[in-house]
């Protein structure tokens, strides 16, 4: 079964994958930071036999289990896949998840809230999330009353997320973009309309890769249309910008360009050791000659897979034993090695 991240999506370059996220508490228990251990463990219990029928009811094949009982390094794991957060990671009290085969589907069990229901897909495909995760919501809802105000709408852990409970998410690719002077303006800019931007693998000069996800600033005072209008118009207003940044540079530096993505191929199809650091960099660099046709791969392998691949945790996870800072760096190389495509 491929999980998601393993496709690809060319209908809009420039746009890697698209994420939605609820939040909701149950009018029965108080919220998780209040709950007792016994407590946490009974609600946690129920909300898997309650919804040991998600699988027929979405066609897909879940698995639970509770995340006291994980490894260490399968939580980071999945936190760099972007299935759990640090709070599910740090959580000390029972918890647990429930999560599709293909990683596109899953709900954390009392973790910052009673339940935290996310669909991720890759491309723009918010509207389609959106309609699985809202049917999703209404299952779970039929089972189990949610904490709900006519005023305010549902209740969150965080106030932040009072409202809809709404989080929709895109990550852009804005390799050219994000090196111009008026790149934080335009962040500015996308804040006035409602939107967040934050390098999607770190701040600043620090996100390796020009990964950057977009979304909505508020939950209370919007509908779930208007959150996911808002977001979506965003991305696409990002990503036209970067290639059209990337036309006019193709047009008079294409012979430098492509000078770079070749040598960033030769590097990452050859190299013993890469940090994440130079292999994010590189990746980026065919990501982006990619859509702007400059290399061609005899098969069309998802580069924000590799990107994934190469994370920490992921690699510990092939390996089979501990590897120390240098040896991660060797075997970064190696799965890149046998991961990247051939050039045509």
């Amino acid at each position: 079964m491929h999980r998601w991240f393993e496709e690809t999506d060319a209908c809009r370059p420039g746009i890697i994958s698209s994420r939605i996220r609820l939040a909701r508490n149950l009018q029965e228990f108080r919220f998780p930071v209040k709950l007792d251990e016994k407590e946490s463990g009974e609600m946690v219990h129920r909300l898997e036999f309650g919804l040991k029928d998600l699988g027929e009811s979405e066609g897909k094949t879940f698995e639970f289990a509770m995340l006291g009982d994980l490894e260490e390094l399968d939580k980071v794991a999945l936190k760099e896949r972007r299935v759990l957060n640090s709070a599910a990671v740090t959580k000390k009290y029972p918890a647990g998840l429930l999560l599709s085969e293909e990683e596109d589907t899953g709900i954390v069990l009392n973790c910052d809230d009673h339940i935290r229901i996310q669909l991720l897909g890759t491309g723009l495909c918010l509207e389609e999330l959106w309609t699985r995760a809202d049917r999703i919501d209404n299952y779970v809802n039929e089972r189990f009353p949610y904490a709900f105000d006519d005023r305010y709408g549902y209740l969150t852990s965080f106030p932040t997320n009072v409202g809809t409970g709404l989080r929709a998410s895109v990550v852009v690719h804005l390799p050219m973009l994000s090196q111009g002077r008026r790149f934080s303006s335009l962040i500015g800019d996308m804040s006035r309309f409602g939107a967040a931007i934050r390098g999607a693998f770190g701040e600043g000069e620090e996100n390796f890769g020009s990964l950057y996800e977009i979304s909505n600033q508020k939950t209370l005072g919007q509908t779930e249309r208007e959150i996911i209008d808002t977001v979506t118009k965003a991305a696409i207003q990002l990503t036209n910008q970067e290639m059209q940044v990337r036309k006019l540079l193709l047009q008079r530096q294409k012979i430098e360009r492509e000078d770079e993505v070749y040598k960033s191929y030769g590097v990452l199809k050859y190299a013993r050791r890469l940090t994440f650091r130079d292999a994010m960099i590189f990746l980026s660099q065919l990501l982006a000659a990619r859509t702007d046709s400059l290399i061609q791969t005899k098969e069309d392998v998802s580069i924000y897979r590799l990107m994934l691949g190469i994370q920490p945790a992921n690699l510990q996870k092939i390996s089979d034993r501990p590897l120390n800072k240098e040896e991660l760096d060797v075997a970064r190389a190696e799965f890149i090695r046998r991961e990247l495509p051939e050039i045509n």
